[in-house]
């Protein structure tokens, strides 16, 4: 058994590298299985007739429980350790997702139709919301206790990316698996989540709940005036995301007059555009120059508005997919400025307080950004893009004439 330590410069738990790369694979697998259902479930829930704003109301209800079961978790696992609530979570998600796709193939075969199919599918769903939640606050919680002051944002930042490339991962991994099937995206993400809970089991250390846990910095408060715009700032950004997950599919669809399976194909393609474009960026530029997070933010978010607008200007598919090119280019420069900014705000050792609150604002956005989008695009199938875009060049404008001009540290 590894003994924790009483340094306060030493991690309270170490874990190897490899065990936390465990920890970064299992955060890849719950962001791909929290967003693969916009690219796969909205166009068949709207086939088995359930309109935008119904199958988008599904969805964001179980990410506003799912956001406000995260405080929560966050005590249990606590009370209960960082492993066991990792495992449970991953568990949960693949089960509770594989419970919704079996709801959802016997509203496509018309065994159960109007309230009743929109009713059975909320219950299902609302059950994601209260049992997945966990992996979020255990890995901070886990991450935190394996690193020190000096390298404790770094850890935490890694899990905040893994989540992202996750939840770009799950749409784009709809591509390779949408050929044999509607719903086989879906059953891949299954059985990810179900095997990175198995892998978690075997690859951390027995799960400890002894009150070493409180030499943990202090949770940081959501209004601390150092971090709550930089909160503020990524909610908005991700609320405009969501707006684009939840639509892209119906946008494709209509546009090119596609069936189910070719609309998970084509949105899966395009996020694929973007998840590659992210990774490139992200591996090529921004870890290699490690440039000033004040100088990529405007340029990141400036990109990812242009690329949204000649999504819809321009009218090939391959064009369509140059522009989600584009999108992840910015995305890459965007999102780890953001969260740079914000975690750079505020004291060293409470680097990770507020990493750890910054990664409560992609749940946050989804709340509202689905939501928002479907109605938005009942009144016009381009106006998603088009508000994302304005949203994205407000924050840019912001981020040159606010931001840019704020010192670091």
């Amino acid at each position: 058994m590894v003994e924790t330590s009483t340094n306060p410069d030493a991690p309270l738990r170490p874990l190897t590298s490899f065990q936390q790369g465990m920890i970064g694979l299992a955060s890849v697998a719950m962001g791909a299985g929290m967003t693969i259902n916009f690219v796969v479930v909205a166009p068949l829930a709207r086939k088995a007739g359930l309109t935008e704003v119904q199958v988008a109301g599904i969805l964001t209800l179980s990410a506003a429980i799912y956001a406000l079961m995260i405080p929560q978790w966050g005590r249990w696992a606590d009370r209960f350790g960082r492993k066991r609530v990792m495992v449970f979570s991953l568990m949960a998600m693949g089960f509770t997702n594989m419970a919704f796709l079996f709801a959802l193939e016997a509203a496509l075969a018309g065994m159960i139709t109007g309230m009743t199919m929109f009713f059975t599918l909320v219950f299902v769903r609302v059950w994601f919301g209260l049992l997945s939640p966990g992996l979020q606050p255990a890995s901070m919680a886990a991450m935190t206790d394996a690193t020190t002051p000096a390298n404790r944002a770094a850890g935490l930042g890694m899990l905040g990316a893994a989540m992202s490339i996750g939840s770009i991962l799950g749409p784009a991994g709809a591509t390779v698996l949408a050929p044999f099937g509607a719903l086989v995206p879906l059953w891949g993400s299954i059985i990810l989540c179900i095997s990175c809970g198995i892998l978690i089991v075997f690859a951390l250390p027995k799960s400890r709940t002894s009150r070493e846990s409180a030499a943990r910095p202090s949770p940081l408060a959501m209004r601390d005036p150092r971090v709550f715009p930089h909160l503020l700032f990524l909610f908005t950004y991700f609320v405009a995301v969501g707006m684009i997950q939840q639509t892209l599919g119906w946008f494709l669809e209509d546009r090119y007059d596609l069936g189910e399976e070719r609309t998970v194909l084509f949105a899966g393609i395009a996020f694929a555009c973007l998840a590659v474009a992210m990774v490139i960026v992200q591996f090529g530029y921004v870890q290699l120059r490690k440039p000033d997070p004040r100088r990529m933010l405007p340029t990141g978010l400036f990109l990812i508005a242009v690329g949204y607008v000649l999504a819809n200007l321009l009218a090939p598919f391959w064009a369509v997919c140059l522009a989600f090119l584009i999108v992840g280019g910015g995305a890459a420069l965007a999102v780890p400025a953001a969260n740079a900014l914000g975690s750079l705000s505020v004291d060293r050792h409470e680097q990770g307080s507020a990493a750890a609150l910054l990664a409560a604002a992609p749940p946050a956005g989804f709340i509202f950004g689905p939501l928002l989008g479907a109605a938005l695009y009942q009144v016009g199938a381009p106006l998603p893009l088009y508000m994302s875009a304005a949203v994205m060049a407000v924050l840019g404008a912001y981020a040159v004439l606010v931001v840019g001009r704020r010192p670091i540290g």
